[in-house]
C-alpha cells in the first residue's frame, strides 16, 4: 500500500516457552498516530522491538518504510526516531550536550537549537538532565528522537509516570508532529488518552490482537456486537475489560 509506513503481517515472537507476540497483523498509515494498548506482558514492547529492528521475529513479516528492520537497520535508523521505556541518559549530562551527541549520529540532522526550541527546552539547554522534571525529561527524549528528521516516531509509553499537565503537553506535542507530517506509533496503558488522541487503536492481550480501528468506531461497533449478551461497554476501558474478561460488569456502570 502506497501510504503504509509500517506493515506487520502475522508477527510471531517467542522467548523460550513464552509466546510474547502471536500472529499480530496491522498497518500504520502515513501521517497518523497509531496506538497499541494493553496490560503489562501483552506484547506491546516486543512488537515495537521487532519494528525497531532490536529483535528478529520468529515468524511473520515486518516492513518499515519499505525496509526490513533487522537486515536494513543501519539505513532505517537514519529515518526513524525512537524513544525506549528506559532513557539511559547520564544524570549529569547537560541537555544541550545530549542533543549535540545524538545529532552527531545522523548524516543530515536537524539543528539541535531548532529542536530545543520546538520542544520548549531553550531555557533548560544548560541544565543537567537529572535536574529536570518528569515532563521536561520526556520532552528531552522526544526531542532526541526528532534530531534525525524522522519520517516515523516509535515511542514506548511516552507518558508513563507523568502528571496530568505533563501528559497533556506530551500529547499536544505529538499531535503537532503528526500535523507537520510525521507518522507516530506508540504504546500506552492510559485508555482515556489513547481514545482521545489516537487516529487508530490496536488492542492486544497475551500477544494477540483483540480489535483495531478508529477509537470511536471501535467502541461503537463492539458495543453493538456484544449488546445481544446484555453487556454494553460504554467506553474504551469498559470494552477492553469486556474483551479480555478482566472484570467488566454492566451493573457497575449503572
Amino acid at each position: 500500500m502506497h501510504d503504509a509506513v509500517i506493515e506487520v503481517e502475522h508477527l510471531h515472537k517467542r522467548y523460550g516457552r513464552v509466546t510474547a507476540v502471536d500472529q499480530v497483523s496491522f498497518i500504520v498509515r502515513a501521517g497518523t498516530i497509531f496506538t497499541i494498548v494493553g496490560p503489562n506482558g501483552a506484547g506491546k514492547t516486543t512488537t515495537l522491538a521487532c519494528i525497531e529492528g532490536l529483535c528478529a521475529p520468529d515468524g511473520g513479516r515486518v516492513r518499515v518504510l519499505g525496509l526490513d528492520p533487522v537486515r536494513d537497520r543501519r539505513a532505517l535508523y537514519q529515518r526513524v526516531g525512537v524513544q525506549l521505556q528506559e532513557d539511559g541518559l547520564p544524570r549529569w549530562i547537560r541537555v544541550a550536550e545530549a542533543f549535540a551527541l545524538y545529532a552527531s549520529l545522523y548524516r543530515a540532522p536537524a539543528r539541535p537549537r531548532e529542536i530545543l526550541a520546538r520542544c520548549g527546552l531553550e531555557r533548560r539547554a544548560q541544565s543537567f538532565y537529572g535536574e529536570l522534571s518528569g515532563g521536561q525529561k520526556r520532552r528531552v527524549l522526544l526531542g532526541l528522537a526528532l534530531l534525525g528528521r524522522p519520517a516515523l516516531l516509535v515511542l514506548d509509553e511516552p507518558t508513563s509516570g507523568l502528571d496530568p499537565q505533563a501528559r497533556f503537553d506530551v500529547w499536544q506535542f505529538l499531535k503537532e508532529q503528526r500535523d507537520l507530517g510525521a507518522t507516530i506509533i506508540l504504546t500506552t496503558h492510559a485508555m482515556d488518552e489513547a481514545y482521545e488522541h489516537s487516529d487508530t487503536l490496536c488492542l492486544i492481550d497475551r500477544g494477540r490482537v483483540l480489535a483495531q480501528g478508529a477509537p470511536r468506531d471501535l467502541v461503537h461497533a463492539h458495543r453493538l456486537a456484544v449488546s445481544m449478551s446484555g453487556a454494553r461497554p460504554s467506553n474504551l476501558e469498559d470494552l477492553y475489560l469486556y474483551l479480555t474478561g478482566r472484570g467488566y460488569r454492566e451493573d457497575v456502570q449503572r
